[in-house]
């Protein structure tokens, strides 16, 4: 699939989907969400697929968030209609709650608004040093609703993110790292490659065992733990009738590296 506002890299298991909208800080319109929702279709129905990183073109911004310019030209009702219909949420990933593939943002700027409910969505985060977090959306009469005010107070202590929610107010990269949010801070022109090590070190584990993984860690945040732990789930069945269940046991025996086939 040919795309306009994004670019699509796949390379063995690794794909690499960037913002390509550099001249607006890489800010996101419907039509740039319906292309990233598209490529997170893609990537979740690829059994080849094992991990996704999702950057910004240039050096300047991750993702500026929702193009207002956009917003002001088309109308709010066209902006809701449009992410409505999108599987995904904003950027694709906001809502793709069924998706337990893992996610790399590599913040590679600032990320602000939708950016930073992006970077939230993902399940680990490496950003550049000279990187800004924030939701500005109530100094534009918005809310960050596509999992802004979620998840932040779940990340960070409650009072801290309610500052930020609350005030539009914006936090750097090193506060960012000091309290958790952010995996791996990287010089800007590193941001992808160290993304891309992030990504190497999950491909060498078995795909469905990461995936079980993370679909329990996802269980747990919906469910009491009672009802959780020591229970079978859809992916950790899945892992345990996997062939790669026994080629990861005769690998350690014969002191060689496995040969994962997702299955």
């Amino acid at each position: 699939m040919s795309y306009q506002f994004i670019t699509v890299e796949k390379e063995d298991h690794l794909t690499t989907v960037t913002i390509n909208r550099p001249e607006v800080r890489n800010a996101l319109h419907v039509p740039a969400c319906q292309e990233l929702d598209a490529a997170f279709d893609e990537y979740a129905r690829d059994p080849q697929a094992w991990v996704a990183i999702i950057t910004g073109a240039g050096d300047q911004s991750f993702c500026a968030g929702n193009d207002l310019k956009w917003q002001a030209q088309h109308g709010p009702e066209a902006l809701l209609r449009g992410l409505a219909a999108l599987k995904g949420g904003f950027g694709g990933i906001t809502r793709r709650f069924d998706c337990y593939k893992p996610l790399i943002a590599a913040v590679n700027g600032s990320a602000l608004g939708g950016g930073f409910e992006i970077a939230l969505a993902c399940d680990v985060i490496v950003a550049a040093e000279n990187t800004v977090f924030g939701l500005p959306e109530p100094r534009v009469g918005l809310v960050a609703g596509a999992g802004g005010v979620m998840r932040l107070p779940q990340r960070i202590p409650y009072h801290l993110a309610m500052g930020l929610i609350l005030t539009g107010g914006r936090i750097s990269a090193q506060e960012a790292h000091r309290l958790g949010l952010v995996n791996e801070l990287a010089p800007a022109a590193e941001v992808l490659n160290a993304a891309r090590k992030w990504a190497e070190r999950m491909i060498e584990c078995a795909p469905l065992a990461v995936r079980a993984g993370k679909e329990g860690v996802l269980l747990a945040q919906e469910k009491p733990l009672r009802e959780v732990v020591g229970r079978m789930y859809p992916g950790l069945e899945a892992a345990f009738k996997s062939e790669d269940l026994m080629e990861g046991a005769i690998a350690f025996v014969e002191k060689r590296k496995p040969n994962w086939k997702g299955r």
